[in-house]
């Protein structure tokens, strides 16, 4: 990878999003996301950025390495210097072969200064859900945990008055909502996407975000996506 790659795009937004759904038809239409996507093809996140990146940056900060409690202050963020140069080596080290290529993390919105001063022409994907579709999601969902354990909700509990799982996701989904208006209002290039609209079979605003992001529409985009609403459609 050289200096004159072109900039990311950089797909984020609340866990149990539609972030992967969105990754997925990104790569679908051309961008790369790196080799190590292929060894988790449903969530389509480069794994290499994320555990020799990403995770140890969240553990030095004293932040939850998936994004949960604790998160991290945009406002006081270390920034590290080398961030585009240590990206930009795993993605050559995966056979990068030139043309557009993407990120995708939840967490990534949570740190946006730090890719920012990284990639300041980046554009980026924020993936919007409807509130309460996410937390019923996340409830359902092992990973999404911090807030049934006892500790946690003890400690929100003293700060915010927060007393049950349902209470903690929605502080937390609030907390990613205040990042994004950070994002838009810093004047990052930004496109608000709402991937649950195609369970009515809406792809317009699927086609101009693939549009806008200089790649071209592939129609296998439809059968990677259709069937995973099949079950919405049906209620």
């Amino acid at each position: 990878m050289t200096n004159n790659s072109p900039a990311p795009i950089l797909i984020t937004g609340c866990a149990r999003s539609g972030i992967s759904l969105v990754a997925g038809a990104v790569h679908l239409c051309g961008a790369y996301g790196g080799s190590s996507i292929d060894s988790a093809p449903r969530m389509y996140e480069n794994v290499h950025i994320r555990e020799n990146i990403v995770t140890p940056y969240l553990t030095t900060i004293g932040a939850d390495k998936k994004g949960q409690y604790p998160l991290p202050d945009t406002l006081s963020l270390f920034i590290p210097s080398s961030w585009a140069t240590k990206v930009k080596e795993v993605i050559a080290k995966d056979e990068y072969l030139g043309g557009p290529w993407f990120y995708k993390s939840p967490t990534s919105c949570l740190i946006w200064p730090v890719w920012h001063y990284a990639f300041p022409k980046a554009k980026w994907i924020i993936v919007r859900r409807r509130t309460g579709d996410i937390i019923s999601s996340c409830m359902k969902t092992s990973f999404m945990d911090a807030f049934r354990r006892p500790e946690i909700r003890n400690v929100l509990g003293v700060e915010l008055g927060i007393a049950t799982e349902q209470e903690g996701l929605l502080w937390w989904v609030h907390q990613h909502e205040e990042r994004f208006v950070e994002m838009i209002t810093e004047g990052l290039n930004c496109k608000v996407i709402w991937p649950h609209r195609m369970v009515d079979g809406d792809y317009q605003e699927m086609m101009e975000t693939i549009d806008w992001l200089g790649l071209k529409w592939n129609s296998q985009v439809l059968s990677f996506i259709d069937p995973k609403f099949w079950r919405a459609r049906r209620r």
